[in-house]
């Protein structure tokens, strides 16, 4: 059995593509992982301390630490001791002014600890949290996918790998606010999903983003093909 844990970011609640597709991966999970654990984290809904100077300095102030910075100083084991406990980690990670949103920075500033998530030493920093696999699932309006103008996908795989996860990979739903893109660019998304999840519907959703329904009707499992699925959510968002 797997432990998942699922990092949302989206300020928009029920709007959010991201969160959306990450909901799609945790019901995609279960089909083919019923017995897997997944843990639900919503960042926005619960948002943590943005960290500041006083933070900063309660991580190394021991018992001198006023009542605040051991509160916050828990908190931030507590962030740290679910992500070790955990073997795959979901990061849905909307773009915003080409980055990551606040809420994501800053549980990310309250998990990046030295001595718990990484270690300095002769050679260089080395992670602590090794062992796991991470998923970056990413919605943006704009195409900007291997362009300088994504800091979001470089930024997350750079932390991820510093603090020792290697095992990383992306899913992108890009072009949302382009009309000629946003429909297909959702599909892919959620082929993409379904073959990271392993369900047998992956191909026929893949087949269908490709516009070649023949091979999606081949492809399509009779139990839980996720075409009909599919069209009716996107007519609810797309018109």
């Amino acid at each position: 059995m797997s432990r998942i844990l699922v990092l949302k970011s989206s300020i928009l609640g029920d709007f959010s593509q991201s969160s959306k597709l990450a909901d799609y991966l945790t019901a995609e999970w279960r089909k083919t992982h019923p017995s897997d654990k997944i843990t639900v984290r919503d960042l926005a809904a619960e948002p943590l301390p943005v960290l500041d100077g006083e933070i900063v300095g309660g991580f190394g102030a021991g018992d001198d630490a006023n009542e605040r910075q051991k509160g916050i100083r828990a908190l931030s084991d507590t962030l740290i001791a679910e992500l070790k406990s955990h073997d795959i980690l979901v990061i849905a990670a909307p773009m915003y002014n080409f980055n990551i949103s606040t809420q994501l920075k800053t549980y990310i500033d309250l998990i990046a600890r030295a001595g718990e998530t990484f270690r300095y030493t002769e050679a260089g920093a080395e992670g602590l949290v090794t062992g796991k696999k991470a998923i970056i699932v990413s919605s943006r309006g704009g195409i900007y996918d291997g362009s300088a103008n994504d800091f979001v996908t470089p930024y997350l795989k750079l932390f991820l790998g510093f603090i020792g996860v290697k095992d990383v990979e992306v899913v992108l739903a890009e072009g949302l606010a382009m009309s000629d893109h946003a429909a297909q660019s959702v599909e892919k998304a959620k082929a993409a999903i379904a073959a990271l999840a392993g369900t047998r519907a992956a191909r026929a959703v893949a087949a269908e983003a490709a516009n070649d329904p023949a091979q999606a009707a081949r492809d399509a499992d009779s139990k839980e093909a996720p075409t009909g699925f599919l069209q009716r959510l996107l007519a609810k968002l797309f018109g």
